[in-house]
């Protein structure tokens, strides 16, 4: 493993705090009792998460057996999109491009911040795959950067993102 790398898996590591992991100033839950939504909706900056996964009809979906991987964009991450973006997405006439915006969140199977760091890409439950760079100790996804990892759920593992991530429109 080159040094970046190994650098990158150490702040990882140290993101991924227990019992505790801080992302934007918050504590989010790491004890793993309850689904990715609950946990999700818990640590109280995922509302507008919650609230677009509610309109794609994917809560039922996360709260599954799984497991899976979301790399969660947190309320200040939706709040970065162009004004009047998020609610035109969360229109009925807009639900197919919510959830494809969605599922690019997500990736099938339990992928800690260690395998995380050993990918330069990942497939989405969308199709699509998202970029995955260490960069000193940065690791990004696409355009996001990762705040907070390992945030543990019953079905899965929460991976903290700054940036709302877009699919390309033709894939």
């Amino acid at each position: 493993m080159n040094t970046m790398k190994t650098l990158a898996l150490s702040l990882f590591a140290a993101l991924a705090v227990s019992p505790l992991a801080v992302a934007g100033g918050q504590k989010t839950s790491n004890n793993g009792t309850g689904d990715i939504v609950d946990v999700a909706v818990a640590a109280g900056q995922f509302g507008t998460l919650a609230k677009a996964l509610t309109a794609a009809g994917l809560v039922d979906t996360l709260k599954g057996e799984g497991p899976f991987t979301v790399f969660a964009p947190t309320d200040a991450a939706f709040a970065k999109l162009p004004a009047g973006t998020l609610e035109s997405l969360l229109e009925p006439a807009n639900r197919e491009q919510l959830v494809a915006i969605l599922t690019y969140h997500v990736v099938p199977g339990k992928v800690s911040a260690g395998e995380v760091v050993k990918l330069d890409t990942a497939t989405t439950v969308n199709g699509q795959a998202i970029d995955i760079r260490v960069n000193g100790n940065t690791v990004s996804v696409d355009n996001a950067t990762v705040t907070a990892a390992d945030i543990a759920a019953s079905n899965g593992i929460i991976h903290v993102i700054d940036t709302v991530i877009l699919p390309d429109a033709a894939g």
